[in-house]
């Protein structure tokens, strides 16, 4: 199997808000590069991209899936992301291992809340990104409109490279600002033919325009383009696309192209600018990690000739085996080699080598740096941990998770469904981070919490699709946070025989509020003579272990400031035992003086309205104890954004469609806790 040079990869990650047309995007590409010879439809549930059933039949990505595709002799790593905010995790865990990303915007609702978060999300990991604007032949597109979107509320540089020619059911191709041609396509080939011609008189002014502006952008941000601009000498195209190349990759510009994926238009000259735009993984900075004993960093750069560094950014749980989606930083991977991994201290075999087109695969020998593949073979590595050589270890930076904000109480069906339970909850949480499963002591039940109501519903579904385990289930319950109002503190001693030995501590605590979200924090304000400080790190582990559960309704405490103030010691009988033991008694005694109250997780969101249902909506939304903070008109809508509590926005997407006769959508993100 031909090699492929490490400057020919593109690792790029389709990302947006729901609906915007990533799928359709990744769809196109597939069909044009050959990968695929038949267009799916995420309509019809048949994108190859969208291959979970659960996807198929709600028309959403639910689950990121990795496909390599060529295009003009460079190999193209694409991973597809969901846009629903429930899934949030997968565009973190992509973004992570990616080293550009395509931003795809819909044309008529501009950049929505989830495209700020996913850009974002890639801003945090330092990635270079393009536009695509998205469905220009749908009535209200609006090209200008949305580039202003991308510069007011991503606060980015976007550089227009094409425009559109027509807009709504007259949209038939684009204008190529940098070789000042029109690119029509022809329908009857599906979009696969297409041909440059001159640009029409009726829209040669504009092209002028904005080729003069992009000029102008490029002069501010390159010397050499600046010299020639002032001079008025012409500039070569090859100058011009190395210098889009390297503020494209600098993070100075977003190139902005348009089309409409669903009519089959604008695709090409995409895949042209991925490959003449986005970084390959020879342009971004090398890989930084650090020694798992000594601490020092390392960092590796893209080759294969030096020691093995690669992450974990997936399991999934395919046909009962586990599969782990691996990019590969540094050096090369073999079938049969044996990795280490410096979180677990264990080492593993790389059974199979696998390159993922969604979710079927084909098995190769070896792969080497630059490459995403899965792999199966590896039984206890997880999600975010790094596989690297035994003698030069690394631990590469893990990847962020978000906390659960909902919860539903499942209980099986039958005898039969009790024993697969555990397995299969075990199977789930080993692929999602964001699910988090435990057991109620009060009622026996087992408590799934995750990102939303949508999610949980997904794992339902799958465990009776997937894995044929029925069960019940409980109302959704809101997961809340406890705090304290005012200062509390309380002294506990532990004296008492254990096991033979004596043990003797005892433990003065000051708890005080902290401003909201900043978390807990705990120092100790006493000198060794009364406690001797070998103790103090088995008495911080301990408050910090009691804060997991609060006094009001169990749930974890935050934004708690705890001070260790005083105690006592007596020689040969203090022990961790005791100190451990004083400091919880303790803090749980001034939790419950420090008039502890509980935290609703408050909830961002954004609701496009029709003008004529504003009154209703907002009446709804106060009913919720809503806050309004916005309203922005926008054609024949409103965007009203507001905060509520997750705990009465259940089934508002229901009151929302009644409300405005099905013409109103709306999107939610977490965004603090807070007394309501």
């Amino acid at each position: 199997m031909k090699k492929t040079k490490i400057s020919q990869f593109r690792n790029i990650g389709i990302i947006a808000h729901i609906d915007a047309g990533k799928t359709t995007v990744t769809e196109r590409i597939l069909f044009y590069t050959g990968k695929s010879h038949k267009m799916g439809e995420v309509h019809d549930g048949e994108a190859i991209m969208d291959w979970m059933p659960d996807e198929q039949e709600r028309g959403i990505t639910i689950t990121s899936a990795v496909t390599t595709c060529q295009w003009k002799n460079c190999d193209i790593q694409i991973i597809d992301t969901p846009g629903h905010v429930d899934f949030t995790i997968e565009v973190e865990r992509s973004l992570r291992v990616l080293d550009s990303a395509i931003g795809v915007f819909c044309a008529v609702g501009g950049v929505e809340p989830q495209s700020e978060t996913v850009w974002r999300q890639a801003d945090k990991y330092h990635v270079p990104k393009m536009a695509f604007i998205n469905k220009l032949d749908r009535i209200g597109a609006d090209f200008f409109g949305t580039v202003n979107m991308i510069k007011e509320r991503l606060k980015a540089n976007p550089l227009i490279m094409a425009l559109p020619v027509g807009s709504e059911d007259s949209f038939e191709g684009v204008i190529d600002l940098l070789q000042m041609q029109q690119v029509i396509w022809d329908d009857d080939s599906l979009g696969s033919s297409y041909n440059y011609q001159e640009i029409s008189s009726d829209l040669k002014q504009q092209a002028d325009e904005y080729r003069e502006k992009l000029m102008e952008t490029l002069a501010e941000i390159d010397d050499d383009i600046m010299e020639a601009y002032l001079s008025e000498k012409p500039v070569g195209l090859e100058t011009l696309v190395g210098a889009i190349r390297k503020a494209t990759i600098e993070m100075k510009i977003v190139p902005v192209l348009c089309g409409s994926a669903l009519k089959n238009k604008g695709i090409q000259p995409l895949l042209d600018a991925v490959v003449k735009y986005l970084p390959s993984p020879d342009d971004i900075p090398p890989i930084k990690g650090s020694h798992p004993v000594t601490g020092e960093s390392i960092e590796y750069p893209p080759r294969e000739n030096v020691p093995l560094s690669a992450l974990i950014f997936k399991v999934s749980m395919a046909e009962g085996r586990k599969l782990s989606y691996v990019r590969i930083y540094s050096g090369s991977l073999r079938v049969g080699d044996e990795v280490y991994n410096p979180s677990r201290n264990k080492k593993e075999k790389v059974a199979r080598i696998l390159r993922m087109h969604a979710n079927k695969r084909e098995r190769i020998e070896e792969s080497g740096a630059g490459s995403i593949v899965g792999i199966i073979g590896l039984k206890e590595s997880s999600t975010g941990e790094t596989l690297c050589s035994s003698q030069n270890p690394v631990i590469l930076e893990n990847i962020e998770l978000y906390e659960p904000v909902i919860s539903v109480a499942v209980e099986p069906k039958t005898h039969a469904d009790q024993d697969k339970l555990d397995q299969v909850l075990e199977k789930f949480s080993a692929e999602d981070p964001t699910l988090k499963v435990r057991n109620d002591e009060d009622t026996g039940q087992t408590i799934l919490s995750g990102m939303g109501e949508l999610h949980l519903e997904v794992i339902i579904s799958r465990m009776l699709r997937e894995f044929k385990t029925s069960v019940n289930v409980g109302k959704p319950q809101v997961v809340y946070r406890e705090t304290i109002e005012k200062r509390g503190q309380a002294s506990a001693v532990f004296d008492r025989d254990v096991a033979g030995q004596h043990h003797f501590g005892e433990v003065h605590l000051i708890l005080k509020p902290r401003p909201r979200g900043t978390g807990n924090h705990f120092s100790s304000q006493i000198n060794p003579e009364t406690i001797p400080e070998s103790y103090i790190p088995a008495i911080e582990k301990s408050v910090m272990e009691s804060l997991e559960s609060g006094v009001v309704m169990g749930y974890p405490v935050t934004d708690v400031h705890v001070v260790l103030a005083g105690g006592s010691y007596k020689e040969s009988m203090g022990s961790e035992l005791a100190y451990k033991v004083a400091a919880s008694m303790a803090c749980s005694e001034a939790l419950k003086k420090g008039a502890p109250f509980l935290l609703d997780p408050i909830m961002k969101i954004e609701i496009l309205v029709p003008e004529v249902s504003m009154g209703d909506v907002i009446g709804d939304l106060n009913a919720r104890s809503g806050k309004i903070e916005s309203i922005e008109a926008k054609t024949g809508f409103q965007i009203i954004k507001a905060v509520v509590p997750l705990a009465k926005m259940f089934g508002y997407s229901t009151s929302l469609r009644s409300a405005t006769q099905g013409r109103g959508t709306f999107s939610m993100h977490f965004s603090h806790f807070d007394r309501i």
